[in-house]
Parts: structure tokens; sequence; C-alpha cells
């Protein structure tokens, strides 16, 4: 007797629902990612061998130019409108003089006694407003204070 063959029957996948994960994982990583802020003054950091990493959260950041400015930055958007008002808010640091580092130091540690202080400096600008921070942040009761380098990469 002769064997009949059975005729194979195609399969067709629905390749929808891949393309609608696709499509929101897409989304999800577009959303969720953070990207740096824009800085409001370009600065070169200076090198060094330390290891320690600055903290991501309850950070205030001090920012000196190499032409002298002096900006004040927080990571907490509800700090900043707080200090500065509502319309910086969204701005990663603010322009202030250092007659308003004092006071503007003392109210942002007042209102988070676990805010640390960074104060980042470029290594063509002077001593001398970095000495000046300082003794700003003496004066604001601020004794514990980290300064920002670059990883030297000579290794």
């Amino acid at each position: 007797m002769a064997r009949f063959k059975k005729k194979r029957v195609g399969i067709s996948l629905d390749m929808t629902p891949l393309v609608d994960v696709a499509f929101l994982l897409l989304t999800f990583f577009m959303l969720t990612t953070k990207f740096k802020p824009v800085e409001e003054a370009q600065i070169v950091l200076p090198e060094s061998h330390a290891k320690y990493k600055i903290p991501e959260s309850d950070v205030m950041t001090i920012t000196f130019s190499p032409d002298g400015k002096l900006y004040l930055g927080l990571d907490s958007q509800q700090l900043r409108a707080q200090l500065f008002g509502d319309q910086n808010k969204l701005k990663p640091a603010i322009p202030i003089s250092m007659e308003e580092l004092v006071p503007l130091a003392q109210q942002a540690r007042s209102a988070n006694p676990k805010l640390r202080t960074v104060i980042r400096g470029d290594k063509d600008s002077m001593y001398g407003p970095a000495e000046d921070v300082m003794n700003a942040l003496q004066k604001a009761n601020i004794a514990r204070f980290e300064l920002v380098t670059e990883m030297d990469r000579k290794d």
C-alpha cells in the first residue's frame, strides 16, 4: 500500500504584540533616562588621585568659574524653589554673589540637615575665590565640604 503524505500546514505568527512590547520598552527607557543637566559655567576640574565619589543626593554644589562668577546648585527642586523661587526650580545652578552665599547656605542647611557641601572650581582659576568660598562656609558653620576633582588618567 502506498502511503500518502499529509500536507503541511503553514504557520503564521502575529508580530503585533512583539512590536507593541518593543515600543513600550523604547518609550520607557526614553522617559526614565536622566541626562546630564546643562552647566551654567564650563569648568575644567583639576586632577587628583582621590577615589572618593561625591554623593548623588542631598548635595549643595558651589561652583566658581575662572572669570570669578559664583553659582549655587541644589539637587532638590523643592529646596531650589524654596530658596530662589518657583521660576528657578528647574535650573541646575543659580548665579549668586559672595555676600549671598552665607545666608543661602544657612537656609539650605536648615531646610535639609543632611545636605552635603561640594565645591567645584576650574583648575586655571586663582586660589582667592576658593579661599573666599571656604571662609564663607566657615561663617555659615559648615565645616565639612568636598572639593571635586577629576581622576588622574596617567596611571
